[in-house]
């Protein structure tokens, strides 16, 4: 059947051609409700309201619009209600300042205030869509979801619907019930709050840069490094300036002294034995960490880990110590 065949009879109430044509859709939804909102339990959360409330609402598309741009609509709307009731998403170096290197990491915040990687299994091509500004592994990185965390929620709405996916002025202004020219002025702030925090270059600028072989002695160094217990090798590889974070804990550190410092004193003080497993995550080299657990036998999962580069060195270590989203990025639940 083709879509205008499905969309017919989705409208009639077949549920089976709705979640035909809705597939054609929901890989991407999935994703822009994740750059809304920072996390992917939100995302699906928003996703499948919005997806609910298509539904409910499909015997009265008239077919004014595209379909994707309606759905876009209801979705950007459930996203725009999620940011309504809930604390801004951010990575811990936003949250507050380095702990000095002899503070001990702090307990984890229960309340949910972090950003989240992104499997990148989940996403498209990694092409940018036609008249869009970002490619799509670009617009999963860590640094541009937390900088799009930090824009009102509609000027995120319209970076994300023209810079990201394409859209026009004037269907991004339909999406969002405004005008074109209330489109332009809030992309042209977005643009400038954004540039602001973003770093020169992008990390899929950077891996281009660095090229597959130099990409995987970073990967296999580090893991050997870590696999080994070997800090001085670990931090070896990093920039001057490196941070380490681990949320949901707050505490962060910088420099090579004070990352050497926490890893030395918690993750790989003497007992600890970690095996590494790569895991496509935020468009960055990214490991599942798994720790040894003597009861059981058994290396369990610990966190994810993902590497922000900087020419060949690591600039950051963000881990985030999930084990419950192991399954997201298709790691097995025990080595």
């Amino acid at each position: 059947m083709s879509e205008r065949e499905l969309l017919e009879a989705a409208r009639l109430g077949d549920e089976e051609a709705y979640g035909t044509i809705v597939g054609l859709h929901r890989g991407d939804l999935h994703a822009h409700c994740y750059r809304m909102l920072g996390s992917v339990p939100d995302a699906e959360d928003a996703l499948q309201e919005a997806l609910l409330r298509a539904w409910r609402g499909l015997p009265g598309f008239e077919g004014r619009s595209s379909l994707r741009t309606w759905l876009y609509r209801i979705a950007t709307n459930a996203c725009l209600k999620v940011i309504e009731r809930r604390p801004k998403r951010v990575l811990p170096v936003d949250f507050g300042p380095a702990a000095d290197p002899d503070d001990r990491p702090g307990e984890p915040l229960v309340e949910s205030v972090w950003i989240e990687p992104y499997p990148d299994a989940a996403l498209g091509p990694a092409v940018a869509a036609p008249g869009a500004r970002y490619e799509q592994r670009e617009s999963v990185e860590l640094a541009f979801i937390a900088a799009l965390q930090h824009l009102p929620p509609r000027q995120r709405a319209v970076l994300i619907l023209r810079d990201v996916l394409g859209f026009s002025g004037a269907e991004v202004a339909r999406v969002l019930d405004t005008t074109p020219a209330s489109v332009h002025s809030a992309l042209q702030r977005a643009h400038k709050a954004v540039d602001e925090r973003l770093p020169e270059l992008s990390q899929q600028a950077t891996l281009r840069t660095l090229g597959d072989a130099a990409l995987r002695d970073i990967v296999r160094g580090y893991v050997d490094a870590w696999e080994r217990a070997d800090v001085d090798a670990v931090v070896a590889m990093l920039t001057d300036d490196a941070t380490i974070a681990m949320p949901p804990i707050s505490t962060w550190y910088r420099g090579r002294d004070g990352v050497a410092w926490f890893l030395r004193g918690w993750p790989l003080e003497g007992r600890a034995r970690w095996r590494l497993l790569p895991a496509g995550a935020s468009g960055q080299p990214a490991f599942g960490h798994y720790l040894w657990d003597a009861a059981t036998s058994r290396f369990l999962p610990h966190g994810i880990n993902v590497l922000t580069l900087h020419d060949a060195r690591i600039s950051e270590i963000t881990a985030f110590l999930t084990p419950e989203a192991f399954r997201r990025f298709d790691l097995p639940d025990e080595l």
